[in-house]
C-alpha cells in the first residue's frame, strides 16, 4: 500500500504511477518493499462514539422512543449482537432526559 504524501489518503495504481484517490496527486510506484510506513493520527476525539456504561452519550445516535421512566420522547442508542448470528441484534437505549436505560429485542 502507498499513501499520498500530500493528504495521507490511500493511492491506487494507474500504469506506472500511483494516483491519490482524494486529491489526484501522482507519483512513481514505490517498488521498495522495505519502505517505511508512517502512521498519522487524524481522528479527533469528537469523532469517537463512546459505548461503555459510564461514558458520556454526546455524539451517539438518537431515536424517537418513549422513556418508561419520565415520558421523554428521545433516547441515545447502541446496537449489539447479543445472541447468535441468525438472531436480530439488541438495541440498548438511554434516555436523553433522565438517563434511564432499557433494551429492546426485535
Amino acid at each position: 500500500m502507498q499513501f499520498c504524501e500530500e493528504c495521507g489518503s490511500l493511492m491506487h495504481a494507474d500504469s506506472e504511477e500511483m494516483v491519490c484517490s482524494s486529491c489526484g496527486a501522482r507519483v512513481a510506484k514505490d517498488e521498495d518493499v522495505t519502505a517505511q510506513y508512517v502512521s498519522i493520527e487524524t481522528q479527533r476525539f469528537d469523532d469517537v462514539i463512546e459505548t461503555t456504561e459510564d461514558a458520556t452519550d454526546e455524539g451517539m445516535p438518537t431515536a424517537e422512543v418513549t422513556c418508561e421512566q419520565c415520558g421523554n420522547d428521545r433516547a441515545w442508542y447502541t446496537i449489539k449482537q447479543t445472541g447468535a448470528a441468525d438472531e436480530p441484534p439488541t438495541r440498548f437505549f438511554k434516555c436523553t432526559e433522565c438517563g434511564y436505560r432499557w433494551r429492546e429485542y426485535d
